[in-house]
């Protein structure tokens, strides 16, 4: 028996709309941007640097603002009046059972489509919700092929004891989707926060700052903690 997933329902499709119209504009300068590498250029919205393939934000935070209120606007919202480059961090609502796990995945695919995007985090609070989303992408990968043309796409959770995953995650150009536990990276004594011979004496976080992922906060209100927050910020977000 296979899950046939819906992918016209209105309200979904306005969620992510929602989001992905926040980098209105960044496809517009696909023509200014070209980044030089040994076999050639990286893709529209990528950039190199000393430890991977990072992604690349090419609008001003005036233009993010802009954005940000026509999206107010339409929904109902009342308007956000400044907005600083390291605060990108914004909040969809969703009612339980309307599928947000599947709005943000999708979301995923959209953001790569329209603006070239590849390094995405989901963080979550449990094991529990950690299982349930790896087990979504599962039974979504058949549907997401078929909906973005085959577009290639690699998604893990986050093992401590495999770190040459964290480096896959940063070297490779493709959209690349790690599920990890707040837990698993918000005191010292993570690995993740440690320098490791396997990770050629950097921290596995080094590799994941340097790719300046889209985190996605799953069930965002159980992880409200100071020590969260900080953690969170600690992964160096091009937006959360």
């Amino acid at each position: 028996m296979k899950i046939k997933f819906e992918e016209d329902l209105a309200y979904q499709l306005e969620a992510i709309s929602s989001i992905t119209d926040i980098f209105s504009g960044q496809n517009s300068n696909k023509t200014l941007f070209t980044v030089e590498r040994k076999s050639g250029t990286l893709n529209f919205g990528t950039v190199e640097n000393e430890l991977g393939i990072g992604n690349g934000l090419l609008l001003f935070p005036e233009e993010i603002l802009e954005n940000i209120n026509n999206i107010q606007l339409r929904n109902g919202l009342p308007k956000t009046k400044t907005l600083k480059k390291d605060n990108y961090n914004f909040s969809v609502e969703m009612e339980t059972g309307t599928g947000k796990t599947y709005v943000y995945l999708r979301t995923i695919m959209e953001l790569n489509k329209k603006y070239g995007f590849t390094k995405f985090i989901i963080v979550v609070p449990s094991i529990a919700i950690k299982e349930g989303v790896y087990k979504t992408l599962e039974i979504t990968k058949e549907h997401f092929k078929s909906l973005y043309d085959n577009v290639p796409y690699d998604y893990f959770i986050y093992d401590s004891k495999k770190i040459d995953m964290i480096r896959n995650f940063a070297v490779n150009d493709t959209i690349q989707i790690m599920v990890i536990t707040i837990d698993a990276f918000n005191k010292d004594s993570n690995i993740i926060n440690q320098e490791r011979d396997q990770a050629n004496g950097y921290r596995p976080i080094d590799y994941i700052r340097q790719c300046n992922p889209i985190v996605i906060v799953d069930e965002p209100q159980n992880m409200e903690t100071d020590t969260a927050k900080k953690a969170i910020s600690q992964l160096n977000p091009l937006c959360t």
